[in-house]
């Protein structure tokens, strides 16, 4: 008897863990099918008594969820790609740069990047995008979001690129494809899940970004869900119904990309770390 509780004491306190981890977002997702702060107050779990999108139909048209949706999320697809282009591009020079000694300094003046938080960067970015005179576009949440994910895409990127044989290349070198065909047709398709991953990781981390998005941007037209989010809390804070259906909003899309996608993000981060 004392072995088998040995045995499940892991289990049950893993369970007890995702109870409490789930416990806030039951709520959330339970209020906002609710109509009135009465039936949260008085049945903060219970099932909604007569379920209703309302709320959604509201905080999608009449609150400007829906704006701040998509600014979210064609910043965060297209800063996320163009860092995978440049991080790929960047990884291949590294891996395949016939100067190792060159190579290697490159390589490791990128890692200083990881050692650096980004909030420490806060002062120099706002300065450089008010030189720029892009301070309050969109821009000044692009270029910063870009550059951020270079050093952690570069660093899972080379360690398959270097895994790859360099036989592969030489081979397609000869049937003329030369060094930039070689690198799209062969060295891409063979890096596609370290490719995956990051491009996962930097959609999920640009998603996520506050503190760049409240402090560069100002129109109201061109704010982000996170920022915009604040307004909607202080503009509908007496419906706490439309309130938790907006957290609801801005957060499903991260929890139905890494339902779906959080096998391919283990893989493709434990790959990489082996190969590397």
């Amino acid at each position: 008897m004392r072995k088998v509780f040995q045995k499940s004491l892991p289990h049950l306190l893993l369970l007890v863990y995702v109870v409490v981890i789930l416990f806030p977002l039951v709520f959330v997702l339970l209020s906002s099918f609710k109509t009135s702060n009465d039936q949260i107050v008085t049945a903060p779990f219970g099932l909604p008594s007569k379920p209703t999108l309302e709320n959604y139909s509201k905080a999608w048209t009449q609150a400007k969820i829906s704006r701040y949706f998509f600014n979210s999320a064609y910043l965060s697809v297209t800063a996320a790609v163009s860092a995978i282009l440049l991080a790929a591009a960047t990884a291949y020079a590294i891996a395949r740069m016939r100067m190792a000694r060159a190579s290697k300094i490159i390589y490791q003046f990128i890692l200083l990047g990881m050692l650096i938080p980004g909030n420490v960067l806060f002062i120099a970015q706002y300065i450089l995008v008010q030189k720029l005179g892009i301070l309050g576009t969109h821009w000044a949440l692009y270029l910063p979001y870009t550059a951020g994910a270079l050093p952690f895409s570069v660093l899972l990127i080379v360690a398959f690129m270097k895994a790859i044989p360099s036989e592969m290349e030489e081979a397609a070198i000869v049937d003329g494809l030369g060094v930039i065909g070689s690198f799209f047709r062969i060295i891409l398709p063979l890096t596609l899940p370290a490719l995956v991953t990051v491009f996962i990781i930097n959609l999920l981390g640009n998603w996520n970004e506050y503190l760049l998005a409240n402090f560069f941007i100002s129109k109201d037209t061109l704010r982000t869900l996170p920022t915009g989010m604040v307004g909607f809390r202080d503009a509908f804070q007496t419906s706490y119904p439309l309130v938790f259906t907006g957290i609801v909003i801005s957060v499903l899309p991260i929890l139905i990309i890494y339902a779906f996608l959080q096998k391919t993000i283990i893989e493709g981060l434990t790959a990489g770390s082996v190969k590397g």
